[in-house]
């Protein structure tokens, strides 16, 4: 039996990571499950192959995310759609080639108005070194939707002298237009850091201001690490943190395993 990881999205970011960590969870709990996606970054974190080898045999258990199958594959022995988003992937319309759907929070699967099981994510182990006084981080994709731009000016407002900024641009002309003026000596882009534990120890406070979060790992990592949280309102979701082998029963429940 095998199960099937396949998203349409597989560069850094919060659905890579926490499908990462998931296919990890899969594997050293004894199941053979392989993570397919189109840019190769998440092959060098759990076990990985290219979305241009997927295929569903015979009983294969699928997990799928950010795509759309068209009609369910006969061959597979269960499909599942792993949402992580609300307005970038609405599903309501789409045509239905999924046997079940996980959200990873309550108001997530509010939002969609459908029917599913809430599992939350996997979170990265990490420990508490004490981080980096007097240095602010500003931690996810720069774009319009995360307003990266008012987390650095929350975070000079608030007095600090250095905000390291970590994240892919994934608006070149938003960064342009909004951050790129920005920085400068007390404000560096550092681009995405694989090595999260050496990313929160390099701060002493997280400052987050993106639109909505259907989970927000950056505020679940930032306990984990020690490091103050400053998030908005609009940050908050109503995810909740479970055990990784609370996790693992809903999948098995879920998959049918």
């Amino acid at each position: 039996m095998s199960i099937k990881i396949v998203s349409a999205w597989s560069a850094p970011g919060g659905s890579t990571v926490a499908h990462i960590n998931l296919c990890n969870l899969l594997n050293e709990s004894g199941y053979d499950c392989t993570f397919y996606g189109p840019h190769g970054w998440q092959e060098h974190h759990c076990q990985g192959a290219s979305i241009d080898n997927f295929k569903v045999n015979e009983g294969d258990h699928v997990i799928a995310h950010f795509l759309e199958m068209g009609s369910r594959p006969k061959t597979a022995s269960k499909i599942i759609l792993s949402c992580h988003e609300t307005n970038l992937f609405p599903l309501k319309g789409k045509k239905k080639f999924w046997d079940d759907i996980q959200f990873v929070s309550e108001s997530q699967k509010e939002w969609h108005g459908l029917d599913g099981v809430v599992i939350p994510n996997v979170i990265t182990p990490l420990e508490n070194h004490g981080g980096s006084p007097g240095v602010a981080g500003v931690i996810g994709s720069v774009d319009s939707h995360k307003q990266t731009h008012m987390s650095i000016s929350r975070a000079l407002s608030a007095g600090y002298k250095k905000v390291l900024v970590y994240g892919l641009i994934t608006d070149q002309e938003y960064y342009m237009r909004r951050v790129r003026p920005l920085e400068g000596k007390r404000v560096l882009l550092l681009g995405h850091l694989d090595d999260k534990q050496k990313m929160y120890d390099s701060v002493e406070e997280v400052f987050h201001s993106s639109k909505r979060e259907t989970f927000n790992f950056v505020k679940f990592e930032c306990e984990k690490a020690g490091i103050k949280y400053n998030g908005l309102d609009s940050t908050l979701s109503s995810a909740e943190i479970k055990t990784d082998e609370e996790i693992l029963e809903q999948w098995k429940t879920l998959l049918g395993i």
